[in-house]
């Protein structure tokens, strides 16, 4: 005989199988879904809560060197470019999911739950208290820090330049005085008498750096601003 028979019991008994491993794979699945979906709820929680943390338990050996930095590097950028340094709860930009898949990623490499979540960004994307390019961090002990992930669009080649006269009470006096001498110098020859003089230069230059003074003192105390260093770390918006 040419054809074999065919079992039918064998066949039942074939779909069977194949039908039970499909229902174990897609189990897997299934419970594989639902534990990143708790995983990544757990680390969205954590992102918004900004739950307190001196050190993650990182494995070093699998640490990426370059994205290791200490608070005084940290506190050295946020000077110069007038930025802040707070918990992630104070973040109101949104984290993207590039972030999330990072820091899962993280978590399984080193077997641990990150915590105490930083953020490196301007002021405007923090929700401040009333009293361009963000970087997310993690603390790892001894002030240091690990970049997890950076997004958004770089900052304003100009930002340093712009932000250099908040650093220091001389920074922002140098400004006012180079200001009020090309003010001073724009103002026509014999407006004030018919013979100019360095006398008359100097009481022009004095009024307007006293102007120029009163403006940013003004522009200060009714604002609330302070200068960088004061600001870097701080949660409150009228600092």
């Amino acid at each position: 005989m040419l054809f074999k028979g065919t079992d039918v019991e064998d066949r039942l008994h074939q779909l069977r199988e194949r039908q039970k491993k499909g229902d174990q794979i897609l189990e897997e699945v299934r419970e594989f879904l639902r534990k990143d979906f708790q995983r990544e709820n757990r680390i969205i929680d954590g992102l918004a809560s900004g739950n307190s943390c001196i050190a993650n338990d990182f494995e070093f050996d699998l640490m990426e060197t370059d994205r290791i930095y200490h608070i005084d590097t940290i506190k050295s950028i946020c000077i110069d470019y007038r930025l802040r340094f707070l918990d992630t709860s104070y973040f109101k930009g949104k984290i993207p999911r590039t972030a999330l898949e990072k820091i899962k990623a993280l978590e399984a490499a080193h077997n641990i739950e990150i915590r105490g979540y930083k953020i490196m960004a301007p002021s405007k994307l923090f929700k401040l208290e009333n009293m361009d390019d963000p970087l997310l961090f993690a603390p790892i002990g001894n002030d240091h820090y690990y970049l997890i992930h950076k997004w958004g669009k770089d900052l304003h080649p100009f930002r340093r330049m712009l932000a250099w006269p908040f650093k220091n009470i001389g920074n922002l006096a140098l400004v006012v005085i180079a200001l009020s001498y090309l003010v001073a110098l724009m103002v026509p020859d014999g407006l004030f008498s018919k013979n100019s003089s360095t006398a008359e230069f100097l009481i022009i230059f004095f009024f307007m750096f006293k102007c120029m003074a009163s403006v940013v003192i003004f522009y200060g105390f009714a604002l609330g601003k302070n200068f960088n260093p004061a600001i870097w770390n701080s949660k409150h918006y009228n600092s």
